[in-house]
Parts: structure tokens; C-alpha cells; sequence
């Protein structure tokens, strides 16, 4: 019960990593405050929930909402002691000679502003609270091409930079502000993003599955609860000396290309000594 009568605010709850992450704080003790603007699926985060779930309509896109929502909470219980700012979805997925100003700018507000204001909205209820931390969702795709769409990479790599700049900013209300890098997890996302009906997305994420397995060192899909077993930390006691960082939870996929680390994919030494062992 790391987080007993805590209050938190975690955006995107109604699916995929936000909903096993408000649900993990709930389970903790926290009292949870689940946005989303899927109001469907926020009512299944709360009859998962064995904790305290309180939801709100919210849509990062409107500053007005998040301000909203962060009012709401600390006014309810006194204060806000942490946020998870994780609402988002695939964006545009234009290539950067083919993508238009409205695509480019709608990807950002969702992905890169939405934490800007999180953060801004939540930070004056968070002052004096012992502990306080705000963990942001950013992606490896943050750390070069071929990850995702060119918008979405660009978003991502911009949560890592203010997530530094905030945590220097928010050092002298201690504050602590952290992010967390998911690789491939086996979410709704990518099957949103190119638009699958319901009836699709069963499907797609069996491949994404399947696909992750072979993709990175760890032989096994990943899992909104390995995100969130991430975020719990960063927020509790036992990362109270990190702050301006970020926590790469992806299975090993961006440890190398893949003869790196899987001795039966050819690579550039692989392939010489294979030339050597044939001229000799």
C-alpha cells in the first residue's frame, strides 16, 4: 500500500496503459482520479477497479479540460500527490514530405502540449506535498527514426527534453519529474491508428504480439502492467533521488540491431568471418 489515501490523476484510463496503471494505484491505495473522453471505457476501469476510482471526462487537447480535472481533484481531496500524464494515440502518420500543418499540429497538442498543461495544471496543488512526482509517457520512439511516424517520434523526443527542463523547474518545490519510454506494448494504439474496426483490433494485437516476441531480446510481448509496474515506482519513495530522467521499459528493443543480441541473424562481422572462414 505504497500509495494509501494518495491522490493521483492518471490521463488516458480507459485502456491500455493508463487503465492498468490507474488500476495499480487504486489496488495500492490511492484515491485515483481516471480521465479520458472514452466514457465507455472508463467505466470499465472502475468495475476493474478493487480501489477507489473517481472519473472525469477529460480531453487533453483543451487546456480548459485538463485544468479541470486537475481542480477537481485537488479540491476533492486536498491536494494532488501525483499525475501520470499518458493520454495519446498514434497521431498523424504522414511522412514529414507529405504531412499537412493541421495533421503535424493536432499530433502535438495530443502528444506534447497535453503534458505541457498537465503539468502546468496540476503543479500548484502539488506544492508543499511531501513526495510529489509527475511521470510522463514518452516512447522509444523517441530515440530515432523507424520506431513510428515522423510527428509522433518527434512528440515523444519533445516529452523527454520538457521532462528534463520541468524537473529543473519544479526542483525548488520538490517535485520530482520523471518519464517512462514504452517499446512495443500490446495496446489498442497501433490498431486505432490505422483505423481498425473493433472487430479488427483482437486481431491486430495478436500480430503486434506475436511480432514483439521475435522483435527484441526479451521473447515475450509486452504488457500495459510492465509500464505500469514502471510508473508506480517513479512515483513512490523508492525513486525519491531520481528526477529529470527516464525509465526505457521495452523488452530490450533498443539495445542493437538484431544480430546484436540474436545469434542467428546474420550481421557486418558475421558475414566477414563467414567470407574468411570460405577463403580459407
Amino acid at each position: 500500500m505504497r500509495f494509501n489515501n494518495k491522490t493521483i490523476v492518471v490521463t488516458g484510463a480507459a485502456s491500455g496503459i493508463g487503465r492498468a496503471t490507474a488500476l495499480q494505484f487504486a489496488a495500492e491505495g490511492a484515491i485515483v482520479y481516471a480521465a479520458d473522453i472514452d466514457e465507455a471505457g472508463l467505466a470499465q476501469t472502475v468495475a476493474d477497479s478493487n480501489g477507489k476510482v473517481v472519473v472525469q471526462g477529460c480531453d487533453v487537447t483543451s487546456p480548459q479540460d485538463i485544468k479541470a480535472l486537475m481542480d477537481r481533484a485537488a479540491a476533492e481531496t486536498g491536494g494532488i500527490d501525483a499525475v501520470f500524464n499518458n493520454a495519446g494515440a498514434g497521431g498523424d502518420r504522414a511522412t514529414i514530405d507529405e504531412i499537412e500543418p493541421e495533421g503535424w499540429d493536432r499530433t502535438m497538442d495530443l502528444l506534447l502540449r497535453s503534458v505541457a498543461f498537465g503539468i502546468r495544471y496540476a503543479v500548484p496543488h502539488m506544492k508543499g506535498r511531501a513526495g510529489a512526482a509527475i511521470v510522463n509517457t514518452s516512447s522509444v520512439a523517441a530515440i530515432g527514426p523507424g520506431y513510428s511516424p515522423t510527428a509522433y517520434a518527434v512528440a515523444k523526443a519533445g516529452v523527454l527534453h520538457l521532462t528534463k527542463c520541468a524537473a529543473a523547474d519544479l526542483a525548488q518545490y520538490q517535485i520530482r519529474v520523471n518519464a517512462v519510454q514504452p517499446g512495443f506494448i500490446n495496446t489498442n494504439i497501433f490498431t486505432r491508428s490505422f483505423d481498425m474496426p473493433p472487430e479488427l483490433e483482437e486481431k491486430g494485437k495478436q500480430a503486434i504480439a506475436i511480432m514483439s516476441q521475435s522483435a527484441q531480446p526479451v521473447a515475450r510481448g509486452g504488457q500495459p502492467t510492465d509500464i505500469a509496474d514502471a510508473v508506480l515506482f517513479l512515483c513512490s519513495e523508492a525513486a525519491s533521488f531520481m528526477t529529470g530522467t527516464s525509465l526505457l521499459v521495452d523488452g530490450g528493443l533498443t539495445v542493437g540491431p538484431r544480430h546484436s543480441w540474436d545469434p542467428e541473424a546474420p550481421g557486418v562481422y558475421q558475414a566477414l568471418e563467414a567470407i574468411a572462414a570460405s577463403a580459407s
